[in-house]
């Protein structure tokens, strides 16, 4: 181990540790963090994973390793409490949900398996399964289980089109017809027909304007807003609309809609203003639960990937939630430009970075309407 420092040495070391983000990792105690790196305490000769539970060193004994290696290669020995050099928890849990995935995805038609069989299965108790399931999924095994059946929905009715509409419901898992009728907005945003008739004869709404972000298309279907995209090109905006709904028939706004429009430009300039308008939101599961949190937070506030996770019950899957904040069609009114990287700085935004900062700048200038009227009162 290195020699004893200097005070002032010392006081450097501190506020270097103090500065660095993996420290508010060690401090948290995050499991999260573990894999990612290591740390060595000097005073005791041990390196440790971010979540060990052993009392908290002071900063200036700290050192950060990429490596088990390298911790030991800095003269330091691995901690007998946290065991630094094995697995993971969760690791070890991710290949028991990833099996557990697996046999869910395998029993197709034949039903998904009961929790407690599936538990048995992976040698799990059947409420220990469910935690881990959903802090690495963000769905509980039933809701993976109804995903993947609306998935195998969605490709019979796009890749078979003479089977009936029917058999392919119930070649899907689907144990009743009738049953599966009652959730088909849910499941496939349409009727099944409709669906597999890439959307022809669904009517959808749209007409582009501009703002001071460029150009602005809004969409609305027969269920409520279903686009709002941004961009420099209105050419560009149509040509999207028309992949999304490649059969639908999009219909230019009338002054009614326009009207509709003009709301929307008013949110995007004024976001603290609020957009109380019907969505049409269109996604899988674990997008959905990503979007509902973004709406939860606030104008002039963000959260990072990672928060986000936490938030939905899977602090694992932050790269799932940059994806489904990318897939996000719904500009603004599904606030994923207040998502960010855990350091504060932007990452990409599917309508350009710049436009991010720009309602970013303009949503932190802009104190929302109900705070406002908060201090009035």
């Amino acid at each position: 181990m290195p020699s004893r420092a200097t005070p002032s040495a010392k006081a450097a070391q501190a506020a270097a540790t103090q500065a660095d983000p993996r420290w508010a990792a060690v401090v948290a105690r995050s499991a999260a963090a573990d894999g990612r790196f290591w740390y060595s305490v000097q005073t005791t000769g041990v390196y440790c994973r971010p979540s060990c539970a052993a009392r908290a060193p002071r900063p200036e004994n700290v050192r950060f390793h990429a490596s088990c290696a390298e911790a030991e290669a800095a003269g330091f020995r691995p901690c007998q409490r946290c065991r630094p050099q094995q697995p993971t928890a969760l690791s070890h849990h991710a290949a028991l949900v990833t099996e557990a995935c697996r046999l869910i995805e395998s029993a197709a038609a034949n039903g998904a398996p009961t929790l407690g069989a599936l538990a048995a299965q992976v040698g799990l108790s059947a409420s220990h399964l469910h935690r881990i399931f959903k802090q690495a999924t963000g769905l509980t095994p039933k809701a993976y289980a109804a995903a993947q059946r609306a998935q195998r929905l969605r490709s019979a009715l796009g890749e078979q089109p003479t089977a009936s509409v029917t058999d392919a419901i119930y070649g899907a898992g689907y144990q009743s017809s009738s049953r599966f009728y009652e959730q088909s907005a849910q499941v496939l945003g349409m009727t099944p027909s409709h669906y597999r008739a890439g959307g022809a004869a669904q009517d959808i709404r749209f007409a582009i304007g501009q703002c001071s972000l460029g150009a602005i298309l809004v969409a609305q279907s027969a269920r409520g807003i279903c686009a709002i995209l941004l961009g420099d090109d209105a050419d560009t905006l149509a040509r999207d609309l028309q992949d999304r709904f490649a059969h639908a028939n999009l219909i230019g706004g009338d002054a009614a809609f326009e009207t509709l429009v003009a709301q929307v430009v008013a949110f995007v300039e004024a976001p603290g203003l609020g957009l109380h308008l019907p969505l049409d939101v269109r996604g899988t599961a674990f997008q959905q639960r990503v979007w509902q949190a973004l709406q939860t937070i606030p104008a002039g506030q963000t959260a990072s990937y990672a928060e986000v996770a936490q938030r939905i019950g899977a602090p694992t899957a932050v790269r799932a939630v940059a994806q489904a904040c990318a897939a996000n069609a719904l500009a603004v009114a599904i606030p994923c430009h207040r998502v960010v990287k855990s350091d504060g700085a932007l990452s990409g935004y599917r309508w350009g970075v710049e436009r991010k900062r720009a309602l970013l700048t303009r949503e932190s200038a802009t104190e929302p309407a109900q705070q406002r009227a908060e201090k009035v009162a």
